[in-house]
């Protein structure tokens, strides 16, 4: 049986992905590229991918009793370079105090330069390759935590693993290890996938192991929907040209966040594995179909449609509850100015602003040089401490309002630059299809990425993605 139906919806089985996918898509070169740890790393490196890096390699008995332990550095990962599903791999978190030789693992569980060397000579006799023929050890660097991830991640690193058909990234979920995993982001060895919504890079539901649905990190109310994955844009371009680089047709990308470094890129897996559907709660086949026979010119042509094939479920659902609509951090306005003058800029949302403010030239471009021009005429105090700047204003006020059209107000401005006495206009612009007249400060934004900045004043029918 080549597809399984489940709740109405199609799910990929395992002979369908084996003989529709893998086989004619996943050449025998590719495949075994994407098998030999070390040889799909350096060809990752060389194109400019980020990957983790290289410690030391162990080929041979002789290699093992030759090599010294004491310069591996605190903080290590060992793995065998054909291992599958995870197995064999000892991920080294600190050095045990006044021990010579000695490490300890996520659950404080000393590792001895014995241990390695057990594990080393298991790695050696193929004990984890995939048809059990002799192998390499090798040692990276340990990937360091993101911050975000801390509460959620059981004493491991987190990854995202992108499936990739045709340069498009067709599904993503994040895996999270647990106490039962041991520390490793692997569903087989009881870790947690979370589907991942496609547009927005945001965590949907998740499966716990190969098939248990649950809400939450288990034991807490830590809820497992609504993750932000930081990096999102460069994890799917990554997973796209990781699948250019490698010849695979079909693949799993396995990415993770480092503290300091941001996307590094774990290992190409010619034959993902398919829980990642249950993690989605949909099935893969349909969205493979979609994307069969597309012409996609690059990696972000790629991720554009992905985005727009596969995503923006959480908006969607988040506004059909709140009534309000969802923005981004920077959005797309279009201001209209005096005289019909109409500018399209990016504006940055600021909800820890009050007021929205525009920079001077470009309120010069919409028609308010008469307002810039009076105001930088005009007597202003010179040094403003807080706690004046309300009487200042209220004076200032009485003087200045209604001598000049379109000023329609002042505002003390305060900043480490110095406080400052400013313009204000009555705005009018259109974001995510609503128009917003506001009363925006006037302010020498030159220097700055954004000529306008939102407040939280206007932000009272949005929601935010912070």
């Amino acid at each position: 049986m080549f597809e399984i139906y489940q709740k109405g919806k199609t799910i990929l089985g395992m002979n369908s992905r084996n003989l529709r996918f893998i086989r004619p898509n996943n050449l025998k070169g590719a495949k075994r590229l994407a098998d030999n740890k070390l040889k799909s790393k350096r060809l990752l490196k060389k194109n400019g991918i980020p990957v983790p890096g290289l410690i030391a390699k162990i080929r041979t008995r002789q290699d093992l009793d030759n090599f010294n332990f004491s310069s591996l550095p605190n903080s290590f990962v060992l793995k065998p370079n054909m291992g599958l599903g995870g197995e064999g791999i000892l991920v080294i978190y600190g050095k045990k105090k006044n021990q010579e030789n000695v490490w300890v693992k996520a659950d404080r569980s000393a590792v001895a330069e014995d241990d390695l060397r057990n594990q080393i000579r298991n790695i050696l006799d193929g004990s984890f390759s995939r048809t059990n023929i002799p192998d390499i050890a090798f040692f990276e660097e340990r990937v360091k935590l993101s911050k975000i991830f801390k509460p959620y991640s059981y004493k491991g690193i987190p990854d995202i693993r992108v499936i990739v058909y045709n340069n498009v990234p067709v599904m993503a979920m994040l895996r999270l290890s647990t106490k039962g995993s041991e520390g490793k982001a692997n569903l087989q060895l009881g870790g947690i996938g979370c589907g991942i919504d496609i547009a927005s890079g945001t965590t949907t539901s998740a499966v716990l192991g190969k098939s248990k649905m649950v809400d939450c990190i288990p034991g807490t109310r830590l809820s497992l929907s609504g993750i932000r994955i930081p990096y999102w844009q460069e994890i799917l371009e990554l997973a796209v040209k990781s699948q250019q680089v490698s010849g695979l047709g079909f693949l799993g990308a396995d990415i993770a966040i480092d503290r300091d470094l941001g996307p590094v890129f774990l290992e190409l897996n010619a034959r993902p594995g398919l829980s990642i559907q249950i993690a989605n709660t949909e099935g893969l086949l349909t969205r493979l179909n979609r994307v069969e026979g597309l012409k996609v010119k690059s990696a972000k042509h790629g991720v554009k449609l992905a985005k727009n094939l596969f995503g923006g479920e959480i908006e969607e659902e988040v506004e059909e509850i709140s009534g309000r609509r969802v923005i981004r951090a920077v959005e797309k306005i279009k201001i209209i100015g005096k005289k019909g003058i109409e500018k399209e800029i990016e504006a940055k949302i600021d909800t820890g602003a009050y007021s929205t403010s525009i920079d001077e030239d470009l309120a010069r471009e919409l028609g308010f040089s008469n307002v810039i021009d009076y105001f930088e005429k005009i007597e202003k105090p010179k040094k403003i401490k807080r706690g004046e700047g309300i009487e200042i204003i209220k004076k200032m006020r009485k003087k200045h309002l209604g001598k000049i059209k379109d000023l329609f107000d002042m505002s003390v401005v305060y900043s480490s630059h110095g406080n400052t006495i400013r313009p204000k206009i009555k705005l009018k612009y259109i974001m995510d299809k609503e128009k917003i007249i506001s009363k925006a400060n006037v302010v020498a934004r030159g220097d700055l990425e954004y000529p306008v900045i939102v407040g939280r004043r206007d932000l009272k029918k949005f929601l935010i993605e912070v």
